[in-house]
């Protein structure tokens, strides 16, 4: 189960992010490291290796990042239910 707590969203236990919101959807905006965005399952550079966003809490983090709030029904279900549901609306959406 992930908590959202202020360093970083949807940490577990152990400190390690889900990542889902990074991996599942396509970001057409440029990213630090990925000027083009991102497709649709492609992971960010921006994620650690702990699935924790390196741009969290800085300002050079992209609007849409920014935009994106943790919910209920994506991220408290666990990390492979919410890149589940992120891949379908992520495929309803385009």
């Amino acid at each position: 189960m992930f908590i959202t707590v202020e360093s970083s969203p949807c940490i577990d236990r152990d400190g390690r992010g889900c990542g889902a919101c990074c991996v599942a959807p396509s970001i057409t905006t440029p990213i630090p490291g990925m000027p083009n965005g991102k497709p649709s399952g492609v992971r960010c550079v921006q994620l650690d290796n702990r699935n924790l966003c390196k741009l969290f809490g800085k300002p050079e983090r992209p609007q849409v990042c920014l935009d994106f709030d943790s919910d209920m029904e994506i991220c408290f279900n666990g990390k492979e239910h919410a890149h589940n549901y992120l891949i379908k609306l992520e495929a309803l959406t385009s």
